[in-house]
């Protein structure tokens, strides 16, 4: 499969409009959501006309002195985010020039209604560019209702960022689905709207610029279905960078490594997940800047249970990646903040 084989007339869809901030829907209106038929026209319905999906949360960073140096770039699934200290001291302790995140809460009661990438790039010095993915229409999965039971949402969004700490633009949120997934048949009674997406911004370093891009694929997803997404994506990235250098790193959720060598993981992924024969065609490398390492672990509630698997990735193309590592997603006392290990790399223009 390749990027030839989606069908000419479905073009991708770029959300370009930039705001300082990212109006909540109503009350009424989430109201009317949850009552509404689970049906895909309900949902585009709802959705498409949804300011919070049709725009992008921008903050810039702080001038800085740009790095003369390789680029430390890192991707986090932060999985809600809900712990903000200790996770502003993982990542500064990696000390990334941008952080690339997935699974973030702005507004959600499981995440103490705060805006947590907001909340984070703060507390690092960070700019950040933020976009919602799914609007939440309850209290998350079946153990978070539990826990957050008789709690309420401020907003209920739940989605992707892009921190820096140098200078980006050219912001666009790109959808790589037709959305409705968690909306036709929600996993753990956890109704969505909404989109899989990423963000991608054009970056300035002090070698010239190059494209970050922050991706989540489906998780309810086949290795068929995840290449898809990423043509959607090359297709998208492609037409942005028109020839600079790109990292994309995020959760692709290639659960089709489960179960085989670690050392295939890096070595011959594309054995078992396509997306990697679709990055290879497109003259991604993966190899120098990954470690054959699990990125998903328990959590203190004792789920997921293992087998794990890499599901965690940072692709490259026009830079040269070195000094690869996972680094455990865990607090000063050992307790893990996340199911997701956050994964780091230095990267060079060549």
């Amino acid at each position: 499969m390749t990027a030839d084989d989606l069908a000419p007339n479905e073009a991708v869809e770029l959300v370009t409009t930039v705001v300082p901030k990212l109006p909540v829907p109503t009350i009424a209106f989430r109201e009317e959501a949850m009552r509404s038929p689970k049906t895909r026209a309900e949902h585009d319905r709802l959705a498409l006309d949804l300011p919070a999906f049709n725009a992008v949360e921008i903050r810039g960073p702080a001038p800085i002195i740009r790095p003369d140096g390789p680029l430390r770039i890192a991707a986090w699934n932060a999985e809600r985010l809900k712990y903000q200290k200790p996770s502003a001291d993982l990542v500064a302790g990696v000390a990334p020039d941008v952080l690339l995140l997935s699974e973030t809460d702005l507004g959600m009661a499981r995440a103490g209604n705060r805006h947590t990438a907001g909340d984070l790039a703060a507390a690092l010095g960070m700019g950040y560019a933020y976009g919602v993915e799914f609007l939440e229409l309850g209290l998350g999965d079946d153990r978070e209702r539990a826990w957050h039971a008789g709690e309420t949402n401020a907003a209920g969004f739940h989605g992707n960022a892009l921190l820096s700490r140098l200078s980006f633009g050219d912001v666009a949120l790109i959808r790589l689905d037709d959305g409705a997934v968690w909306w036709l048949d929600a996993k753990d009674g956890e109704h969505r709207l909404g989109w899989r997406m990423a963000i991608a911004a054009r970056v300035e370093a002090e070698q010239g610029p190059f494209w970050a891009v922050v991706v989540h694929l489906e998780s309810k997803s086949d290795a068929a279905d995840r290449a898809r997404q990423m043509i959607r994506l090359l297709q998208a990235v492609d037409g942005l960078a028109q020839g600079l250098p790109v990292v994309i790193g995020g959760d692709l959720n290639t659960n089709a490594l489960m179960g085989h060598s670690p050392a295939d993981w890096l070595a011959g992924p594309q054995k078992h997940e396509l997306l990697f024969a679709v990055m290879a065609e497109a003259g991604f490398d993966w190899q120098d800047g990954n470690t054959a390492d699990a990125t998903l672990r328990m959590r203190p509630d004792g789920t997921p249970l293992p087998p794990y698997c890499r599901i965690d990735w940072l692709l490259s193309r026009g830079l040269d990646a070195s000094n690869a590592r996972t680094v455990p997603a865990l607090d000063k006392a050992g307790d893990a903040i996340s199911d997701h290990d956050l994964i780091v790399a230095d990267f060079a223009f060549r």
